[in-house]
């Protein structure tokens, strides 16, 4: 269990680094484009970059958010359940879930596959497969999360209580999540 708990946490350290380093690129670009062209010069490759960077965070930005457990979700409808019913409810919800993404990583590898030999029209010599890989890598990394939260998650429909989600993080008089 330990290795486990190793596990879960060096894989949420390194979303975490992977997403601040993502955040933070894609502020850089967009700050000199905005420079770039208050000075009258424009950067050629600015939209395609910024628009594949804000893909890259979302995906690794949600696989993130899986793994804290903070989607939208309806904790409320697994506890009002009879004890007998929350846990094949959680498991069913957590096998949709997986099973999408696994799904969504095969479909995005095929993607890949047709992808071959395409290369972003600002930057011919960055090839699109490389750009689009975050479909199955994200996909693959979301199953991931929902792996590693998975223990807590049945642990937590046994008890009838739910683990903390976004909705948990509100301030007092609705200020908001952090």
């Amino acid at each position: 269990m330990r290795t486990f708990v190793a596990a879960r946490s060096l894989f949420e350290r390194l979303l975490e680094a992977i997403t601040i380093l993502l955040m933070t690129s894609l502020a850089v670009v967009v700050v000199a484009a905005v420079i770039y062209r208050t000075a009258g010069v424009s950067l050629a490759w600015y939209d395609e970059i910024a628009s594949i960077l804000l893909a890259w965070l979302t995906y690794y930005a949600a696989a993130l958010a899986a793994l804290k457990r903070a989607h939208i979700g309806v904790p409320g409808v697994v506890e009002a359940l009879t004890p007998v019913l929350r846990v094949p409810l959680v498991l069913v919800a957590e096998a949709v879930v997986i099973g999408f993404f696994l799904l969504l990583a095969y479909y995005g590898y095929i993607v890949l596959l047709v992808l071959e030999g395409d290369t972003l029209v600002s930057l011919p010599e960055v090839s699109t497969q490389v750009t689009q890989s975050v479909i199955p890598i994200g996909a693959v990394l979301f199953v991931l999360a929902q792996l590693f939260g998975l223990p807590e998650e049945i642990a937590a429909a046994r008890r009838g209580v739910h683990l903390k989600t976004a909705e948990d993080y509100v301030a007092p008089g609705g200020g908001g999540a952090p």
